[in-house]
């Protein structure tokens, strides 16, 4: 997997991850995450905070972890209801 070394890459990284986790436990599909962490990434890109090779870097790990269903654990850590709300009947 390829790793950042910028501090602040890092330190968007997970927020990222942590945003991301957040609406999983409400629910949201993966498509939802895609979307929230494009516009995350396009933002990123619009401010210049990283430089061109770091931000390669992190959009390549960001679509790699995004992308991986390990990354993510169900609300109440059960697996069976990641992307389910039982309540609304999905």
């Amino acid at each position: 997997m390829t790793s950042l070394d910028h501090p602040e890459a890092i330190r968007h990284f997970q927020s990222l991850c942590d945003a991301c986790q957040e609406l999983t436990s409400r629910h949201h599909r993966p498509s939802e995450l895609r979307l929230y962490a494009d516009g995350y990434i396009h933002a990123l890109r619009r401010i210049g905070q990283l430089d061109t090779r770091e931000q390669a870097r992190f959009e390549a790990l960001v679509e790699r972890w995004i992308l991986d269903p390990s990354s993510f654990i169900g609300p109440d850590g059960d697996l069976s209801t990641l992307y389910r709300n039982k309540e609304a009947g999905w």
